[in-house]
């Protein structure tokens, strides 16, 4: 059963494991479940998305019970209106602040504009030796984007060599196969912690958090944080 975080008249939240697709795809024919049909018959009425997460990532996923809803919490998004903030664990120590300011380019080639800002929260130094090193370094970091690019955290944190552990796409696949030959984990780290924005139909602030998945707590536990 999915977990509901918030819900009102209009809308309605989930913290949504990793792994979950949000909605049936094309280039996802080995998914026999998704979010949006869990949820539909989890509640008993018909919702829609007003934004996606990747399949891999987990934590808030956002849903609208009405069009008029859906259609302005779409645009909210669009417009970057609303505050997003993630929870990654990366490879390396990371400084405690940074700003990362690196257009990425869509499928047509073309270059948009993306930014990212991150705070480290904690970091580990593992008695696990790495390559030449003899020990392994992770952080923890909140990472806020004030765009959303097609996987703008992933494309952002490996362009300053801090790539998200479990990320098969952009991370670093001797750390990947790590953490699967060691730990036995393969999950993308990589969760939407916090939405805040302007509810559309009362005007008032809402805020949305979500607790991390076992999987990503699991991780935690094992860096001693």
């Amino acid at each position: 059963m999915l977990e509901i975080i918030y819900r009102d008249e209009h809308l309605i939240a989930i913290n949504k494991p990793h792994g979950l697709l949000v909605h049936r795809s094309s280039i996802a024919a080995d998914a026999s479940e998704f979010a949006l049909q869990l949820l539909r018959d989890q509640i008993g009425m018909k919702v829609n998305p007003v934004h996606r997460i990747d399949r891999k990532t987990g934590g808030i996923l956002l849903f609208a019970f009405d069009k008029q809803t859906e259609i302005a919490m779409q645009k909210a998004f669009m417009e970057n209106e609303v505050s997003k903030k993630y929870l990654a664990i990366v490879r390396g120590h990371t400084p405690d602040k940074e700003d990362i300011d690196y257009p990425l380019r869509k499928e047509n080639g073309t270059l948009q504009d993306a930014f990212t800002t991150y705070t480290t929260l904690k970091r580990a130094e593992l008695d696990v030796p790495f390559g030449k090193h003899p020990t392994s370094r992770y952080s923890l970091v909140e990472a806020t984007p004030t765009t959303g690019r097609m996987h703008q955290l992933r494309k952002h944190l490996s362009h300053v060599f801090h790539p998200i552990i479990g990320d098969r796409t952009h991370g670093c696949n001797k750390q990947n196969k790590l953490f699967l030959e060691r730990w036995e984990m393969n999950t993308m780290l990589l969760h939407a912690r916090e939405l805040s924005f302007k509810h559309p139909a009362t005007g008032h602030e809402v805020k949305i958090g979500a607790e991390v998945q076992p999987e990503f707590k699991r991780v935690l536990d094992l860096m001693g944080w």
